[in-house]
């Protein structure tokens, strides 16, 4: 598989063993940054993942920053990212298989480091199961495309 992968300051040295064990692991890892640790703004890098994803060039990303939740949030701005902010590696498989997530999103600060490896793992390792979660799948992607007064969002 092809990984981008991209952190800010605060999950750079995550990002850097998670970078070498996707590596070893036979991924085809592309670093979108950061490349140290000065402190930088994490929707930079992960918009860089996020457009590598939804444009095809990799199968799926992973971010890091503090706490994970800065780049979900920044990450499901770009249209056909369905990033998931995951804690553990439950959640990691139910991202991908109720939710076809193609981004995970880790917290350095919250996670030890062969916590991570095991988050990631159960993200890739996880088939989405299709069925009824498609059609929930299409109502998301619909919401990207929704503008205030559209008859289908019902409010």
């Amino acid at each position: 598989m092809r990984i981008a992968i991209g952190s800010d300051h605060a999950g750079y040295e995550a990002k850097e063993r998670l970078k070498l064990w996707l590596a070893e692991g036979g991924h085809a890892v592309d670093d979108c940054g950061t490349h140290g640790t000065a402190s930088v703004d994490y929707p930079d890098f992960a918009s860089r993942v996020a457009r590598t994803v939804a444009r095809g060039a990799a199968d799926f990303g992973v971010l890091v920053c503090g706490t994970g939740i800065g780049m979900s949030i920044a990450a499901n701005k770009v249209r056909g990212v369905r990033a998931a902010h995951c804690a553990d590696p439950y959640t990691a498989r139910m991202a991908r298989e109720h939710n076809d997530a193609n981004v995970v999103c880790l917290g350095a600060r919250v996670s030890g480091s062969g916590m991570v490896e095991e988050i990631v793992a159960s993200f890739l390792a996880a088939p989405f199961r299709g069925g009824r979660h498609a059609a929930r799948l299409d109502k998301i992607a619909r919401l990207e495309t929704m503008t205030d007064g559209d008859p289908r969002c019902g409010c």
